[in-house]
């Protein structure tokens, strides 16, 4: 009997002394969250489970781009991580997964059966797929990108011949939800659409509506947040394949960093209900975050799962009419599980901090990672404020 995607034991994967890992432990769930200051080592980890996972057709796809790195071990470090990424591996780096001892440089350079890519990944820098109003091919980047942002990028390319020339991209009656896109109008696109502009030699996003005045207006006058945003939609658009099959075929694994960057906390809620699509129809879905209000919406589907709430609550929760779509949406994301995972920088360890407890003894732990120590700081200098306040005579 086939196992439900939701009911899948988890992969898991261990790495010491990688960067600035010094250990992790990490058990990937249908929804994986890691939260933690920079440079801990969070994209670090990202990176390294999608070669893992995915070796072959990187490797494919490096010789396809004409990159060789002769053998070399640091070489390949520096043209999949970027320039200057050698220095990750020592003698002391161990890494297992799923039970499996994993010698990197050996692993990079064994021939595997080639196969379709497993994990798709929307990288943190993925505003700069979309510099010049367009996708750049892989080949454009030079070897010091990383190899995410490089096929990312060359997804996106891809991903735009199948809207023709002057095709719309927003609002498409056949990608995403009715309710999605009516929740971006409001909260991304407000009185725009997304097109594809051919007036010039180079083809190119604009953004068209009144606000235009008739013409398009193209990327270098966007909103921060419509810039951060439109790869990303993209990207969910490459995976929320407009077919009877609910994943694109062959990917299994979906990867978004920093999804809340540039976007106001209504927007970053439409997206978290996209990536709670995402698991509905059974990617694995793993996301890095440094917004405490993405940790809020974990903690609220927890607890209301925990407690037996109806899948409306939810709904509530993301102020979202309750149609027969998002009720169903709410209904599966209820069964799906959630692990979190904190990288604390002083320590150079992972925590599991998956219960979000906000009374746990370790300050990590109580602080989300430190996604609400600021806040748990300030409640705390009011209540003092306010309880000597209370305290001195009154004249």
């Amino acid at each position: 009997m086939k196992i439900p995607r939701h009911k899948r034991t988890g992969q898991q994967l261990r790495v010491e002394n990688f960067g600035p890992i010094r250990q992790a432990d990490v058990t990937f769930s249908d929804l994986t969250v890691l939260v933690g200051p920079q440079a801990t080592g969070k994209s670090i980890l990202l990176q390294l489970l999608k070669l893992l996972v995915d070796t072959a057709y990187i490797k494919r796809e490096f010789n396809r781009a004409g990159v060789d790195w002769a053998g070399d071990f640091d070489g390949f470090l520096d043209v999949y991580f970027g320039e200057g990424m050698r220095s990750l591996w020592t003698n002391r780096t161990r890494i297992t997964h799923s039970g499996e001892a994993v010698k990197l440089p050996e692993r990079v350079e064994e021939k595997r059966a080639h196969r379709q890519e497993s994990m798709f990944f929307i990288p943190a820098q993925r505003v700069l797929a979309l510099r010049d109003g367009w996708p750049s091919a892989f080949n454009y980047y030079d070897a010091s990108v990383p190899f995410t942002l490089r096929e990312f990028s060359e997804h996106l390319r891809l991903l735009m011949s199948e809207f023709g020339v002057e095709g719309t991209l927003f609002p498409v009656s056949r990608r995403l939800k009715s309710e999605f896109r009516d929740l971006l109008q409001d909260h991304i696109f407000p009185g725009f659409d997304l097109k594809i502009d051919t007036d010039r030699a180079q083809k190119r996003l604009v953004l068209t509506g009144k606000e235009s005045g008739g013409g398009g207006l193209p990327v270098a006058v966007w909103s921060a947040g419509q810039r951060e945003f439109v790869p990303l939609l993209l990207g969910l658009y490459y995976l929320m394949v407009p077919a009877k099959a609910p994943l694109r075929k062959g990917v299994e694994w979906a990867v978004v960093e920093e999804l809340e960057m540039g976007l106001h906390p209504r927007a970053i809620s439409v997206v978290m209900l996209m990536l709670f699509e995402l698991m509905a129809r059974g990617y694995r879905v793993c996301i890095s975050t440094h917004s405490p209000q993405v940790l809020d919406a974990v903690w609220t589907l927890q607890r209301l799962h925990d407690h037996g709430a109806s899948p409306s609550s939810l709904l509530e929760v993301f102020n979202v009419a309750k149609t027969p779509p998002m009720s169903k949406l709410a209904e599966q994301v209820m069964k799906r599980q959630v692990k979190v995972y904190y990288f604390d920088r002083g320590a150079g360890i992972t925590r599991d901090i998956s219960n979000l407890d906000s009374s746990a003894e370790e300050a990590g732990d109580s602080g989300w990672g430190g996604l609400t120590e600021f806040s748990g700081r300030a409640s705390a200098a009011v209540a003092r404020a306010v309880a000597n306040s209370d305290r001195r005579p009154r004249s």
